[in-house]
């Protein structure tokens, strides 16, 4: 018999959260008029593929931050998708990724958060890092991915025990090694450490405190990975997607 890797009861105590407010500046040039969650890949809108992930892990609630062009995003998803139930957390003025992450706190009422970026992709079950954060003693997770380039991504440091020693900001030259796959499993506890109302990157300016503390963890795999937040990433996004052919996360 297989190892349930995230047993129903598990499930129940975590909300899934996606990160849908990006501006998505970058892709103007491709996408003048559209939310990056929204951005058509393969005959699809790109959210539909994160929120496919989640129903194959087996949650059953989506808190969804929105921001720019909020209605058209909640008009478009509506309140369920497929067994989840969809809600909504709208930004009023920009607050980064750190900051719409707190506003949505008050709709996370178990004791996880499993947070997914709202631009970016990674091709494997989800199960086995729910399992292992589980039974880790961080208050965080981090998902990586290695990349044999990581210059635009910026590179992740990490411990022999999995805990993450430093993020380096993206530039040429860094070659390859482990970047943020945009996925983390939080303690619930630790969204009321992010200040309310401010507008912060958790990428810049929180990650790098907490990790400081010691409270943050890597989660390493080699699985596909693909963030569309420029152009060229979202034409080879069409190819991904029409290729799909699900690995394990290892």
């Amino acid at each position: 018999m297989e190892t349930p890797w995230a047993p129903n009861h598990l499930l129940e105590e975590i909300t899934a959260v996606v990160l849908a407010g990006g501006l998505g500046t970058r892709l103007r040039k491709v996408l003048p008029d559209e939310p990056k969650v929204l951005a058509p890949v393969a005959g699809r809108p790109f959210i539909h593929y994160l929120l496919d992930q989640l129903v194959q892990l087996g949650t059953s609630r989506v808190v969804l931050c929105t921001g720019y062009q909020a209605q058209k995003v909640e008009k478009i998803l509506g309140s369920r998708y497929a067994t989840l139930e969809l809600e909504y957390s709208r930004e009023q003025q920009p607050l980064g990724t750190a900051g719409a992450l707190r506003l949505a706190a008050s709709r996370v009422r178990t004791p996880w958060a499993l947070v997914l970026n709202g631009d970016s992709f990674l091709d494997g079950p989800l199960t086995h890092f729910v399992h292992w954060h589980r039974h880790s003693r961080f208050a965080g997770s981090l998902l990586l991915v290695y990349q044999e380039n990581t210059d635009r991504f910026g590179r992740v440091s990490l411990g022999s025990d999995n805990t993450i020693l430093s993020f380096e900001e993206k530039r040429p030259g860094l070659g390859p090694g482990l970047i943020n796959a945009g996925v983390y499993l939080f303690d619930r506890a630790l969204l009321d450490q992010i200040p309310a109302q401010v507008p912060l990157s958790l990428e810049k300016e929180v990650f790098p405190s907490w990790c400081a503390q010691g409270l943050l963890g890597g989660y390493p795999t080699r699985a596909r990975f693909l963030d569309i937040g420029v152009p060229e990433a979202f034409y080879q996004a069409q190819e991904f997607f029409g290729s799909m052919d699900t690995p394990a996360l290892s």
